[in-house]
């Protein structure tokens, strides 16, 4: 058995903006209201002919340009979306064709706002078992094709974007450490996005009790696992939900003072499946990541679900 590294992450954020300002306009709501209750400032929307395979493949083209490997070394895409609206070919199969890898095995994963973290686990596996050297994994949503935009409890928090992450094996089994994931599915009702033409809601108050009160554990478990100790971890890039969610699980943990708390929740909103390697990324774009550290990333939400290891930053 061989273990798995990220070698290249990549992001794409659509062009359009929305500001606090502009939602005032649609709803009753206000810059105030917003930025005290989930910390958000702005959030990027994708234009009505943008998919999610536009978004997924754009993100997934900086990674591997990043990462300098052959598009034809790639042999596994992976990609985690509850919003595709495609259901064949799947998300992945698009992926991979318009970068042209050639004969991956492709699949797509849906476990909402913990996507990522899942799907970077099942990448894991494969490689670790054998199946696969090189991995590709995206988090890619377009959340904006299922807010109900007259319903100000969800249409300040949800936005649009992708991030992705290049796998290879490695000896080196503290590249991406073992995975601790889980679901509660006796409240998967708090978080719901329904039928043929979804639009979704969500029981805010039952979420935030939810991932304030018992998240924190499973996050130290998860470094427990990896045999980093919280205080050792160089950064911390949970699930971009909510910025009083974000400071509450990392209050819990007895991060260093040194460790950076990833908050692009202020400019990005929640992305879903897409937050953890998007803020990953940017973190990384803006050199924010110490080479090598250890990283905790955390998804969790709809499902009730979570996931969450430890990984070396690239």
């Amino acid at each position: 058995m061989t273990g798995s590294r990220i070698v290249a992450l990549g992001h794409y954020q659509p062009s359009k903006v929305l500001t606090n300002d502009d939602l005032a306009s649609l709803v009753d709501t206000s810059d105030e209201w917003i930025t005290s209750r989930v910390g958000i400032r702005t959030r990027h929307i994708a234009a009505p002919d943008e998919t999610v395979a536009d978004m997924a493949s754009r993100a997934a083209a900086k990674a591997l340009a990043a990462s300098g490997f052959d598009p034809q070394s790639v042999d596994l895409v992976v990609v985690a979306t509850c919003t595709a609206m495609d259901r064949s070919p799947n998300t992945a199969a698009q992926v991979a064709a318009r970068l042209g890898i050639p004969t991956p095995a492709a699949y797509d994963v849906n476990t909402v706002c913990s996507g990522f973290s899942y799907a970077l686990a099942t990448a894991d596996h494969a490689v670790r078992a054998g199946a696969a050297r090189r991995a590709l994994v995206v988090g890619a949503e377009k959340m904006s094709d299922t807010i109900d935009w007259t319903d100000r409890s969800t249409c300040v928090i949800f936005a649009d974007g992708a991030g992705a992450a290049v796998l290879e094996a490695t000896d080196d089994f503290e590249g991406v450490g073992p995975v601790v994931w889980g679901s509660d599915p006796t409240k998967g009702d708090a978080v719901r996005i329904d039928g043929w033409d979804p639009t979704i809601s969500q029981q805010g108050q039952a979420v935030f009790r939810w991932a304030t009160t018992q998240l924190a554990p499973i996050a130290r478990e998860a470094c427990e696992r990896a045999g980093v100790r919280p205080d050792e971890l160089v950064a911390f890039v949970p699930h971009q939900a909510n910025l009083r969610i974000i400071d509450a699980i990392a209050g819990k943990l007895g991060l260093s003072p040194d460790c950076v708390v990833a908050r692009d929740v202020v400019d990005s909103g929640n992305t879903s499946a897409a937050s953890v390697p998007l803020a990953l990324s940017r973190l990384s774009e803006r050199g924010e990541l110490r080479s090598g550290g250890p990283a905790l990333l955390f998804g969790f939400g709809g499902g009730l679900a979570y996931a969450g290891q430890v990984v070396r930053c690239p």
